[in-house]
Parts: C-alpha cells; structure tokens; sequence
C-alpha cells in the first residue's frame, strides 16, 4: 500500500510540473522554474537582457510552454502558445521561419515537399477538447507560405455511410 502512495504522490507531482502550475511572476525564479517545468526544448534571447524559454510537450502533450525570464532571472511571463489567437497572427507572404519559431518554438515534426520545394513544421495542440494539427509552409527564402489548422484526423473513428461519427477513445 505504502508503494501504491508513493507512486500516487510521484504522479501527482508530475501533472502539476506540466504546465507550471504554481508559478508566480515576479516571484519565481529562473532556478524554480527549471526545477518544475524541466529542461526547455529551446531558449531564445530577448532584448535588454530577457530570454524565453520553450517548453515543448509536443508531440502528444500538445502544448507550448513559453516562459519569459527577465534580466534578474525573475519569471516575467508563462504562456502557453498554441493557440488559435496566436495561429491568427501568421501571415503568409508576410512572416518567416523565424517569426514562426519565436511565437510557438520548435516544432514536433519537420518535413519536406519535393514537387514544390517546401518545407513544413508540424504543430499538435488541443482547442478545448478538440485534438488539432497545424502545419506551416515555408519556401526556400523561409517565408511562410501557406497555414493549414485542422482537427487530427487521427482520433476520429473510422464511419461508415449512414453512420454519425463519434470521437474516439482509445487513443
């Protein structure tokens, strides 16, 4: 029973690390918020001293993690990033490869088209409890090209005519 509590607590502790759950701007330091949210996927240095450290849960957690950490190693912001709001402020023909990674970090998955030379990064993430998949598109000058959000596919279970489909549970 005493195994049974110990593996309980351990993975409780752990579901409240994966969003930062507990951590307080102004407050926290760089230090504590490595200890709770783990090793960042990325980490980008911002004007006058900042930097921003990505926290990827992708494939599968589908989320992103920033955390702001400010010129006196002080959590200034934790935000997670893919979201529609943030997916509206990609511009084809506008933004680049740079602009893209430093609103939603790396992405889970990269790709390349042949027939037209292409490459596209992959971006899973949850809108309420709707699975979702973003794919970017970039030319070879690394200026987006075409945005593609969609719901994944993946987790929808297979209908036949006539049927009403149904979310799948058991992925």
């Amino acid at each position: 029973m005493r195994g049974f509590a110990l593996a309980a607590a351990l993975l409780v502790a752990g579901c409240a690390s994966f969003d930062g759950r507990g951590l307080e701007p102004g407050q926290s330091t760089e230090s504590q918020v490595l200890a709770q949210m783990g090793r960042p996927a990325e980490v980008r240095r911002l004007p006058g001293g900042a930097k921003a450290l990505y926290f990827s849960r992708l494939p599968e957690g589908r989320a992103m993690y920033v955390a702001t950490i400010g010129p006196d190693a002080r959590l200034q912001s934790l935000e997670q990033r893919l979201t529609r709001e943030n997916i509206a402020r990609l511009t084809p023909d506008a933004s680049t490869q740079d602009d893209v990674r430093e609103l939603f970090g790396p992405p889970g998955a990269v790709g390349y088209l042949s027939l037209k030379p292409r490459e596209w990064w992959e971006y899973k993430y949850l809108d309420w409890q709707d699975r979702r998949v973003l794919w970017v598109q970039f030319s070879e000058d690394r200026i987006l090209r075409e945005v593609l959000d969609m719901r994944d596919w993946a987790y929808e279970m297979p209908t036949l005519p006539g049927m009403i489909s149904a979310p799948h549970k058991g992925r």
